[in-house]
């Protein structure tokens, strides 16, 4: 019958063993990271912090859904939708993110917001330097989160330029037109 009492010369060994990991690490090279000067090239898929996009002529992708706010786990997203109208047109669609805020201090990156969003309106970049130290600051707004206009996108509100209804915005969307703006020489515009 086995004995449930430890071996003397193994409980004297135990304490050595555990201290042989530590000795180990000692004498280790260390690896010298020089942060702020230099920044480690993240993956392409990393998720870091959040993006409004825009249309190629600068209308807003977003529509306030609020689907983003919803599928977020931490409830880091506040958005509050508006209807646009003829004379302030802010997206394509019914319905524009009057507000938009994301609360960086609740969010976990794990981009479930990101599969959510209908119009692929919300993505994640590669930028992972959002520490701050002030709790305010930490909460960014739409102004902070918005793509800035490239040349030749007029700032909303404005008229939709690239179709007459949001349909033709989305079927750019499908064919995979992310940005830019449309050629003065566009066979479309020569049909209208």
């Amino acid at each position: 019958m086995p004995s449930n009492r430890n071996n003397p010369v193994s409980d004297f060994f135990n304490p050595i063993k555990g201290f042989g990991v530590t000795f180990h690490e000692m004498f280790r090279k260390v690896e010298t990271v020089e942060y702020p000067e230099v920044k480690k090239a993240t993956a392409p898929r990393f998720h870091g912090h959040h993006q409004l996009n825009r249309w190629p002529d600068g209308l807003e992708k977003c529509i306030g859904c609020e689907l983003c706010a919803w599928a977020c786990p931490a409830d880091a997203i506040y958005v509050e939708g508006a209807s646009n109208t003829e004379n302030a047109r802010y997206s394509p669609g019914e319905r524009y993110g009057r507000v938009y805020q994301i609360n960086y201090l609740r969010c976990i990156l794990c981009g479930m917001c990101i599969e959510a969003c209908p119009t692929r309106a919300l993505t994640m970049t590669n930028e992972y330097e959002i520490a701050d130290d002030s709790r305010e600051d930490l909460i960014w707004t739409k102004e902070q989160l918005l793509v800035p206009l490239r040349e030749g996108m007029e700032p909303p509100p404005h008229p939709m330029r690239l179709g007459d209804d949001e349909k033709d915005y989305y079927r750019l969307g499908a064919a995979g037109v992310t940005g830019g703006v449309a050629s003065p020489d566009d066979p479309r515009d020569a049909a209208k």
